[in-house]
């Protein structure tokens, strides 16, 4: 074997920020801050993150910013440096506050966001069948078929049904009953049958486990939350929105007259801040 090899390997890239090195073992203490689906690009944004800091903090220095450590309420201090980093921030970056109208447009405009979602109460029974067995699921619909004629004519037969032919034990046990159901507590296409059905209703749902004859029992349709009562939490998002738009925008003037070396701040389309 030969080991010289491994000469021909790439050093890795100095990462650096107006000289100032940052160590590749201060990277890979911050990598675990950054999960990502490959290790180097948990390394690259850990990398730009250090990178931000300093420019921060060169930033801080050049001003003389005097900042006195803040504690929060669990009793823990800020470091000298993240209290500069705070203080260069609030001092540099101003924003400007959602006012009424601006709240009231973003509520108009995502009022889904503001819904609770739809409760269901129903029942069913499952004739299972394997998703790729074309024989299985013929046979299954047809005694899924018989069985909803059934319950039709007699509802009343609907808990015998479940006990003696569902696949589902939990819920056999019960009669078929699945108690309250909300959004995502069930595979997509079975949520799909219960928002076509009313109340009282019996009908037929086709699903990677099989087929379902369901009953629905009750439907209560989610509640629009006031705007009285949504108002700060949406004053809260946009602000933050702002504030990070801002940020973003004030690091990339300073990264802009920086000289910055080993790694790319930004790449295109992508958000400086992460």
């Amino acid at each position: 074997m030969d080991c010289s090899v491994t000469n021909t390997l790439p050093k890795p890239k100095t990462i650096t920020v107006n000289g100032t090195v940052i160590p590749r073992e201060v990277i890979a203490r911050e990598v675990q801050n950054h999960p990502a689906e490959k290790p180097i690009l948990a390394w690259q944004a850990a990398a730009r993150a250090l990178v931000v800091r300093e420019l921060l903090l060169q930033e801080s220095a050049r001003l003389d910013i005097q900042a006195e450590p803040l504690r929060d309420p669990e009793g823990r201090s800020e470091t000298a440096e993240e209290a500069a980093m705070r203080v260069l921030i609030e001092r540099e970056v101003v924003t400007p506050q959602p006012d009424e109208a601006a709240c009231l447009r973003f509520y108009e405009q995502n009022r889904q966001r503001f819904r609770s979602g739809d409760l269901y109460e129903a029942a069913h029974i499952l004739i299972a069948a394997p998703h790729t067995d074309t024989a299985a699921r013929a046979t299954a619909r047809t005694t899924a078929d018989t069985i909803l004629s059934a319950v039709r004519a007699d509802p009343a037969l609907f808990a015998e049904f479940a006990r003696s032919h569902s696949d589902c034990k939990t819920s056999a046990q019960e009669g078929g009953r699945l108690g309250q159901l909300t959004r995502g507590q069930t595979v997509a296409e079975f949520e799909t049958a219960l928002q076509r059905m009313r109340p009282g209703e019996f009908a037929i749902a086709e699903t990677r486990y099989g087929f379902h004859v369901v009953r629905l029992d009750q439907h209560a349709p989610g509640q629009l939350l006031p705007f009285e009562l949504a108002r700060d939490r949406i004053a809260d998002y946009l602000a933050t929105s702002v504030q990070h738009r801002a940020l973003a925008q004030y690091v990339s003037v300073l990264a802009g007259r920086a000289e910055i070396t080993g790694v790319t701040l930004a790449a295109a389309g992508s958000p400086l801040l992460q």
